[in-house]
């Protein structure tokens, strides 16, 4: 077997192996994307391609005498096809089982290619899915939370003689496989993970004098990129579903990676035709509000005047519902929905009513800027005058860093004093990862970049620490004494910070660990340390302004409906920073 340190040293390389090897446009697509067929005035065509994968280490084996032979051969042979001649296949008997590692984690299935035995009847296996190797070892119970829910990940599967079988839909990096026929005599072949995943060019990069936020930039694209499916999902394992109000981190990252993609769209839309007013999208009264937010980022970004005419209708009927849900003391009063903001929060009802205090506040002020595009002043009148309503009244925050950090992006309570009271107090603990991006981009808009990249190495560098390939639903810098990473099995006498622990609907195993709405740090390095800031609708106005903090440079790569805008950001002998940019002639750059 592979020792634990080959995986850990390998892993990055697989990782940007699939942000500029699988998508064998991405580096080429930076500087001439038509030469690649990428034609960046519209959306890329969405096409989801399969590709198989070896695993690359055998993590476990059954320990019973001559259960197991020759597993190693399964990290050589890809082979998608029965009847080739293989020395010494992988035999499973007496109920032998082997747990492979992929490497990374991937949404998609699982394809078996089966040799010749006597019986030349089929023979059942158990197959096991886990985004950690401790959930692939793991039954179905109600002890660490395993489920099959969304996606079947434990269940019993019929192999071929001399053929082949795939299985699978799911979000996994590790696979467990048990011989189930207790007299048989497996022999495999091959056995391959089917990577089912958007064809679309990374057009935005991000590199730095700091590995650890390089990482960190692409493991929160590679995230969302593995829930572009259908739509734009939560989770690859669970909560495949379009939660409007989840989205907005992902298509804040999607913006700053892939540029205009139609995923967005349609998942707007989706929720949008099936949310008949006055409900709330996804019966959350704040998601309604997630859907204004992304409907105005999407048209700064891409200027598509055609779509956001399409959502006027709504958009305005929506706002003015908005607008009249608001107190006399100028106080939210939003009601017929779930009050929500996120599962950390959930429990405070203060905090959620400060919250959404903020958010409506943000909400309206962008609904009348959209509004005022659409040569609509009276409902952008109707909003403004909403949100002065709102200032006159000054929730407590307590210690809710989620609360504090809308309240201060809306303009209801002062970012300085939001960050040095509340958002601060503790660093990284006490964060999320879906509301870290907001608390993220507070503390930008208080001026204290450098203590925003701290936080992103302390808490989204945690989870890479503990073996991570893409970003978790939830984590707690709590967690971290005396657990194992999530890439090994548990030692005795450490915790399983995947099975171990969690909460309200994401307990133990059930814990999704590639969740699109963790991504923040991704648009966040973009938008401050590189330094792009779009200034007018399908940016065809862009400011560079970058915080290099402690860094000694920044680069990367911006995609805008007219092209690619390169930055190369140096600090200086004499402390300044030299700012390079390369930009389309349609677009006005402002530094």
């Amino acid at each position: 077997m592979k020792q634990q340190g080959d995986i850990t040293a390998g892993y990055f390389r697989v990782l940007f192996m699939v942000v500029f090897a699988l998508c064998s446009t991405t580096v080429k697509a930076q500087t001439s994307p038509a030469l690649y067929g990428v034609n960046v005035n519209k959306p890329v065509a969405a096409q989801l391609i399969r590709q198989n994968l070896l695993p690359v280490r055998i993590v476990w084996q059954s320990p019973e005498p001559a259960s197991v032979s020759d597993a190693e051969s399964l990290l050589r042979h890809n082979y998608g096809q029965a009847g080739i001649a293989v020395k010494n296949p992988c035999t499973l008997k007496n109920k032998g089982g082997i747990l492979l590692d992929f490497g990374k984690e991937i949404q998609g299935g699982l394809q078996v290619i089966t040799d010749q035995w006597a019986s030349g009847k089929p023979i059942k296996v158990r197959i096991r899915f886990g985004e950690s190797a401790s959930e692939a070892m793991s039954n179905i119970d109600t002890i660490k939370g395993a489920t099959n829910d969304h996606a079947i990940r434990d269940y019993l599967l019929p192999l071929p003689w001399m053929g082949k079988a795939e299985t699978g839909n799911t979000g996994f990096r590790f696979v467990r496989i048990d011989l189930a026929d207790s007299n048989a005599i497996l022999k495999l072949i091959a056995v391959n993970a089917v990577f089912v995943y958007r064809n679309i060019p990374y057009l935005g990069s991000f590199h730095c004098s700091d590995t650890l936020l390089n990482k960190i930039w692409a493991t929160g694209a590679y995230t969302v990129h593995l829930n572009m499916q259908d739509y734009l999902w939560d989770g690859i394992k669970r909560d495949r579903l379009v939660w409007i109000g989840d989205m907005h981190p992902e298509t804040s990252t999607i913006a700053v990676v892939f540029g205009d993609n139609e995923v967005i769209t349609q998942s707007l839309d989706l929720v949008k035709n099936n949310t008949p007013l006055p409900g709330y999208m996804n019966g959350i009264v704040a998601y309604s509000m997630w859907w204004v937010l992304i409907q105005y980022d999407y048209y700064m970004h891409n200027g598509n005047l055609p779509y956001l005419k399409a959502q006027k209708s709504y958009l305005v009927r929506l706002l003015r519902q908005y607008s009249g849900q608001i107190g006399a003391n100028g106080s939210e009063q939003l009601k017929n929905g779930w009050r929500f903001l996120d599962w950390p929060s959930s429990n405070d009802p203060k905090a959620i009513h400060a919250g959404l205090q903020g958010l409506l506040a943000l909400t309206l002020t962008r609904g009348a800027q959209l509004c005022r595009e659409l040569n609509d002043p009276a409902t952008a009148s109707l909003c403004e005058a909403a949100v002065l309503k709102l200032k006159k009244h000054h929730p407590e925050v307590g210690a809710s860093k989620q609360a504090a950090a809308l309240l201060a992006l809306s303009g209801l309570l002062s970012p300085e004093k939001a960050d040095h009271d509340v958002i601060s107090v503790d660093g990284a603990h006490r964060y999320s990862t879906f509301f870290g991006f907001y608390m993220l981009l507070a503390k930008a808009k208080a001026g204290h970049y450098q203590d925003a990249l701290n936080v992103i190495r302390e808490y989204w560098g945690a989870m890479l620490k503990m073996g991570a390939t893409t970003f978790w639903e939830d984590f707690n810098i709590d967690w971290l004494p005396g657990s194992s990473g999530i890439d090994k099995l548990v030692p005795k006498g450490m915790k399983d910070i995947h099975g171990d622990f969690g909460a309200y609907c994401y307990k133990g195993f059930r814990h999704s660990l590639a969740h699109g709405w963790s991504s923040g740090p991704t648009p966040w390095l973009t938008t401050y340390v590189l330094g792009v800031k779009v200034l007018a609708p399908g940016c065809k106005v862009i400011k560079i302004e970058p915080h290099l903090c402690d860094l000694k440079y920044a680069e990367g790569t911006f995609p805008t409906p007219y092209g690619i805008v390169k930055i190369k950001n140096t600090r200086l002998a004499n402390g300044k920073i030299s700012t390079k940019v390369d930009a389309p002639a349609a677009i006005k750059i402002i530094r």
